[in-house]
């Protein structure tokens, strides 16, 4: 690979560095996706452990769990690797650090709520920025951002019999603006895209008629709408966006235990359905689930979880393909299934990110305990709850861990950290180089080996 071709690999994927191969055979270089991506990465190629992604102009996309390159040979040596446990994206595993926003105005965000003079993120761009912003200054790395928890917004509409005909409001200009305000603050998304609050019944809130998404899940017809007509859309305008980058993750739902009646046929014990929602059965909502997971990999390279409400029900998403398991801890949780656990005790196959906790700590326990013993114990990842009922002294305390472990929190690298990527070059049909490159402090230097 000649040297401004890796230059622009790296510039391609600034949220980590990809391996970035060169065949003169093949006629795809990495940076234009041909790259080999590792969990998922926006570019192309095989993925390890994450996300099917878009293949380069000869390797095909990368399926979810497999290695390789896509369509050129190539690997990656990450410097700084999270020790204990991590979610890989692109190039790097890192324990994914953050929080949750989760919404400045809940399901107002992507959309706007004009009945109530409530702006979407592209009306209140410059309170966002500041918030992103500050989120980062204390050490954020990932930002679990809720989209539609439910319909009262402009951001999803509807025909008179409830089913879904398309993205509305200012949701494709705020999801664009959202993804623009993360590349300036240097965070990456996860997007949740519903929640348990969906499944109450259709009802009037506040003068602004507010569908309930039982009958869409319970119906074939009516799902194929919402994945088509919503799910797909927000793929799609993520996709479209020049930093699309800033996605790493697609949360499908926010807790939807809650809203199930019924058990798992893996293990779990019974899910306990809120006595205000319109709950569906445990088959019918790992079908929506999966289709929606589904539709998201069709349209994006990021990775995919779910929102589980507790370590009570672990195995619950196992089936439906995601690429780590996000579990959610408050105090309840923790008296049963204490924080000191070991990841590897719940038995899950992939990652598991702490996607849920009190800021301040579990039954007593301090925040800065709580999140070293979610390190110390395998976990891939920690996100408190939430930003707009923080207190500075508690942004205080998630700084004070993001300081301790500055590389292997962040997805983008740092300024005192490198990386070096292998790339393979060939420079005739039968003969090989191989050039390594390391790019320390935004600098790229090369030599080639033999």
């Amino acid at each position: 690979m000649v040297r401004g071709a890796l230059i622009g690999c790296i510039a391609a994927g600034a949220l980590a560095l990809a391996a970035c191969g060169d065949d003169d055979s093949s006629g795809a270089a990495a940076g234009t996706g041909g790259a080999a991506a590792s969990g998922g990465a926006p570019t192309g190629g095989a993925s390890s452990g994450g996300a099917s992604g878009a293949g380069g102009a000869t390797g095909g996309g990368g399926a979810g769990g497999s290695s390789g390159g896509g369509g050129t040979g190539g690997a990656c040596l990450d410097t700084c690797p999270a020790p204990n446990g991590g979610v890989t994206w692109g190039c790097t595993k890192r324990f994914m650090y953050g929080i949750n926003y989760a919404w400045r105005d809940f399901a107002g965000d992507f959309g706007g709520i004009s009945a109530w003079g409530i702006q979407g993120v592209s009306g209140q761009a410059s309170a966002h920025a500041k918030a992103l912003a500050d989120m980062r200054g204390h050490g954020v790395s990932v930002v679990r951002w809720w989209m539609f928890p439910d319909f009262r917004g402009d951001g999803v509409d509807f025909d008179a019999s409830e089913v879904p005909t398309g993205l509305g409001g200012t949701a494709v200009a705020d999801i664009q603006k959202a993804l623009e305000l993360a590349e300036q603050a240097d965070v990456y998304l996860m997007l949740t895209v519903f929640s348990f609050d969906n499944f109450k019944p259709s009802e009037n809130v506040a003068g602004v008629w507010t569908p309930g998404i039982t009958p869409m899940v319970k119906d074939a017809a009516k799902r194929k709408a919402l994945l088509e007509k919503v799910v797909r859309p927000v793929a799609k305008a993520v996709a479209a966006s020049p930093h699309a980058k800033r996605v790493i993750a697609w949360d499908v739902i926010n807790e939807p235990e809650w809203a199930m009646t019924g058990s798992d046929p893996y293990g779990d014990p019974a899910f306990e359905a809120n006595a205000d929602l319109a709950p569906v059965t445990f088959a019918e909502m790992e079908t929506f689930v999966k289709e929606t997971a589904a539709t998201l990999r069709s349209e994006s390279g990021a990775l995919v979880t779910v929102g589980g409400a507790a370590a009570k029900w672990a195995k619950a998403w196992t089936k439906v393909g995601v690429d780590f398991y996000q579990l959610h801890t408050y105090d309840w949780v923790d008296k049963w299934w204490p924080h000191t656990n070991l990841a590897s005790s719940y038995g899950l196959d992939k990652p598991v990110v702490m996607g849920e906790f009190p800021p301040t700590g579990l039954n007593g326990v301090p925040y800065a305990s709580v999140v070293q013993a979610f390190w110390d114990k395998g976990y891939a990842g920690a996100m408190p709850w939430q930003y707009d009922e923080i207190k500075a002294g508690e942004l205080g305390a998630i700084k004070a861990f993001a300081d301790a472990h500055a590389c292997e929190t962040h997805y983008t690298p740092q300024a005192n950290a490198s990386v070096e990527v292998v790339a393979t070059h060939r420079a005739a049909p039968h003969s090989k180089s191989i050039r390594r490159c390391r790019v320390a402090a935004g600098r790229v230097s090369c030599s080639t080996l033999h």
